[in-house]
């Protein structure tokens, strides 16, 4: 995915204030690892995705690529009906193919926010085309104990031009390594629209991940869309023109 995953910025008011959350690690590296998790020089990884809806629930199979922080594919190989469908994302340009009517079509940025395949995530969920410390100034606005765990939580708000989906996130993560453990997300009124969680915390690809992450509108109870990773690699050799055209439409 694709997902879900830089440098300290250097001190010229561009952001927020950026105090130290810990001996080793700014506000900013928290953003960065938290949208770096699953990146690497390359990544490839299989997962399972679960939609759950007021009147309907399925379950999708995935496979992802993604090379650096400007390429990335998603495919769906099961259930059948699906298979074939994918999501590109070159630079700044995000292509869906529809093989049903063998179909390519480039989506806007206006539709970024869109849902996913039916899902709770959005189009910007699953290739990351915004970055938190990129595109929002940033504040730690909380630091303490929460359910028995010493958490940071960092308050994101938007850039007066950037091109991104919320109007306020909010991120918490455990103090002591930065790793994340959640995530809320308000829209432009700031009403809270859904909350992110982390789990399944354990190693894969040779650094610790939390292969479970699960979406809850805050507008629908009972509903959520969560994605498990079964295998993840990182920093492999992938195929000459995994990220074309061509390939979106295998």
């Amino acid at each position: 995915m694709v997902f879900v995953v830089l440098a300290v910025m250097a001190a010229s008011g561009a952001s927020m204030a950026e105090p130290e959350l810990s001996r080793t690690m700014t506000a900013r590296e928290m953003l960065d690892r938290i949208d770096d998790l699953f990146r690497g020089a390359t990544s490839h990884g299989v997962m399972t995705m679960k939609v759950v809806t007021a009147h309907w629930s399925r379950e999708l199979r995935l496979e992802e690529w993604s090379e650096g922080k400007d390429k990335s594919l998603i495919r769906i190989l099961a259930p059948r009906k699906e298979r074939g469908t994918a999501t590109l994302k070159v630079g700044n340009d995000i292509w869906n193919y529809l093989p049903k009517v063998k179909r390519v079509i480039k989506l806007p940025s206006s539709m970024m926010g869109d849902a996913w395949m039916g899902s709770h995530f959005t189009n910007d969920d699953l290739v990351k085309d915004s970055r938190m410390a990129d595109d929002y100034d940033y504040e730690v606005s909380f630091q303490g104990l929460k359910d028995g765990v010493q958490v940071t939580e960092v308050a994101c708000r938007p850039r007066p031009r950037a091109a991104v989906v919320w109007g306020k996130i909010v991120m918490r993560v455990r103090s002591e390594d930065g790793m994340p453990l959640g995530g809320e997300y308000f829209d432009e009124d700031m009403k809270l629209a859904r909350k992110m969680v982390f789990s399944g915390f354990r190693i894969m690809g040779g650094r610790m991940v939390p292969a479970r992450m699960t979406i809850l509108p805050a507008d629908k109870p009972g509903e959520s869309t969560a994605v498990e990773y079964e295998d993840l690699v990182f920093d492999g050799v992938l195929e000459p023109g995994t990220f074309s055209l061509r390939n979106l439409q295998k």
